[in-house]
């Protein structure tokens, strides 16, 4: 190969990791700067009662999640006027083993405006003047239409049920979507707001009691509704440790890109865990005759929520489409720094967390492919090899500083960047573990306390939070591999599915005969992926 085409293959292998440098340390700063002391308090709260925008908060519910009763209350713990808050739990049926969790929920908080909808009592899939093909085949828009269609007021705040919001979330996500500031100032609002997520994996923090199981068809575990207790279980196998991946990956690498991306504001970048915007924009957005965004075929897909119930990736079609459709006199959207969202995690294996991680990157791929061809560009592994090669290739480097062009030198260089890597992610990590951003109280259940108060959680030891570290690290590119290179199927409740370039999914019944149920048809036996008899879904 000619020296000119190698230098310039290590010429754009040091542009790309100095890029990947420089926007890892927009993220850092960002998350140190907004994550590591106490917020000041919200405005939107404290207003005269009638500036208090009105908020509707939409909780999908499917089955059995890890402290789905501490995540669910937190929402009636909001320190937010509860007269300007209507809660609304969505299931699919009555039959849904979390159905009596919502229901003690509504009756431990009867002076709230909550309500449980079910959506086989939604009218217009089960009513005298409905059908059940009103709407597209997407679970969680199915679960969720009728609590938009009622919503009362225009601020619409999807969380997902899986993950707990701290007291005063909601007042700062208000105040970032409308702009109100302290002391009476306004800031320019914006379109779409939402928060950073973070998983606290609770495995060997559990008693007995509290670590009963129920498994899911991936293998992962699910714990009871309620956690009440922080104690030490019986020790586990290596394989069973999918959660401190899923941990180490949305403190670590998510977490830098995730607040970088949203700082520059170049694309949109969300993962909908808990999204809030109007109802008066996204129905504008989603109608045909406001929108010159969409095309007249779009006319048939209904509007606000309803529009995207053929797709799968909803959270992401909705921000995008918001991303892009023009409103004057407002910025796109708003990561609320400081303000997380946690989901408590218990029993995952690491097979389940490798299907997981396939699962989104089959799907992601179609909604935002640039973003996933170069992922693996970004990871420590990579990237630093990339480095490694760029300086022990490239003659500016051995002429200014005597780097050896060597073999040897390049492995020494890519060996000490990712150990400055790893020393970087385990001083972040034990930043926003110990989250010092968010307000606590005596309800505040202990995940969500943190590593720096009594009753909270406590640092991973060097040799746990390691072997976590570079177990995710090193299964980064085979799971990128598998799932974008070799392959287009993924797994829910057994079955399989094909992921289509247009975000659509066919089911392959066989190897003999791929009958196909497609998203989007007019057959009553059409079903997207994550059904809604099924707990597994792209979260």
């Amino acid at each position: 190969m000619s020296m000119n085409i190698i230098q310039g293959v290590a010429l754009v292998c040091l542009g790309w990791s100095c890029i990947v440098f420089l926007v890892q340390l927009v993220g850092i700063t960002k998350l140190y700067r907004n994550h590591t002391t106490p917020l000041p308090p919200p405005a939107s709260p404290s207003l005269p009662e009638n500036e208090v925008p009105h908020v509707t908060v939409i909780r999908p519910v499917k089955g059995i999640d890890v402290g789905l009763y501490e995540c669910l209350s937190s929402t009636f713990r909001l320190a937010y006027p509860k007269s300007k808050l209507s809660i609304r739990l969505c299931v699919d049926s009555k039959n849904d083993p979390a159905y009596p969790v919502l229901c003690q929920l509504v009756a431990d908080f009867p002076t709230f405006d909550a309500q449980v909808l079910v959506e086989e009592e939604d009218p217009i899939l089960h009513g005298s003047a409905g059908h059940v093909n009103s709407l597209g085949p997407n679970p969680k828009i199915r679960n969720i239409s009728r609590a938009y269609r009622e919503a009362k007021g225009d601020v619409i705040w999807n969380v997902d049920c899986n993950v707990w919001v701290a007291k005063n979330a909601a007042g700062r996500m208000v105040d970032k979507l409308l702009g109100f500031e302290a002391n009476g100032g306004r800031a320019t609002p914006y379109k779409f707001v939402h928060q950073l997520p973070l998983v606290v994996d609770l495995d060997n923090t559990l008693s007995g009691a509290s670590a009963v199981k129920t498994s899911t068809t991936e293998g992962q575990s699910l714990l009871p509704s309620s956690i009440t207790s922080r104690t030490t279980s019986e020790p586990r196998g290596l394989l069973s440790h999918g959660g401190r991946l899923e941990e180490m990956f949305m403190s670590t690498t998510h977490a830098k890109f995730y607040s970088a991306i949203n700082t520059v504001s170049l694309a949109p970048c969300i993962v909908g865990k808990s999204n809030m915007f109007r109802k008066s924009h996204l129905d504008a957005f989603t109608t045909v005759s406001s929108n010159p965004l969409l095309r007249s075929s779009d006319s048939t897909r209904g509007t606000g929520i309803d529009f995207f119930s053929s797709y799968i990736c909803e959270d992401h079609l909705i921000g995008d489409l918001i991303w892009r459709s023009s409103s004057p006199g407002y910025k796109n959207h708003g990561l609320v720094f400081g303000e997380v969202a946690i989901q408590p995690m218990a029993g995952m294996s690491v097979a389940a967390y490798i299907a997981r991680r396939v699962r989104w990157l089959r799907v992601r791929k179609w909604t935002v492919l640039a973003a996933t061809l170069v992922e693996p560009g970004v990871e420590s592994l990579v990237c630093c090899a990339y480095f490694a090669f760029a300086v022990t290739t490239l003659p500016w480097f051995n002429r200014a500083f005597g780097m050896p062009q060597t073999w040897d030198a390049m492995a020494a260089l890519w060996l000490g960047s990712v150990m400055i890597w790893m020393s970087i992610d385990r001083w972040l990590t034990s930043k926003l573990f110990r989250l010092q951003s968010l307000d606590v109280d005596e309800d505040t259940p202990f995940f969500a306390r943190g590593t720096a108060r009594q009753g909270g959680t406590v640092q991973r030891p060097f040799s746990e939070w390691i072997a976590a570290w570079l177990g995710r690290e090193i299964l980064a590119l085979p799971i990128w591999t598998t799932a974008v290179l070799l392959g287009t199927t993924v797994r829910w409740r057994g079955r399989q599915f094909r992921v289509r370039i247009d975000m659509s999914v066919v089911e392959v019944e066989d190897r003999e005969s791929r009958a196909a149920d497609v998203v989007g048809g007019s057959n009553p036996r059409l079903r997207v992926a994550g059904s809604p008899d099924s707990k597994d879904r792209v979260d």
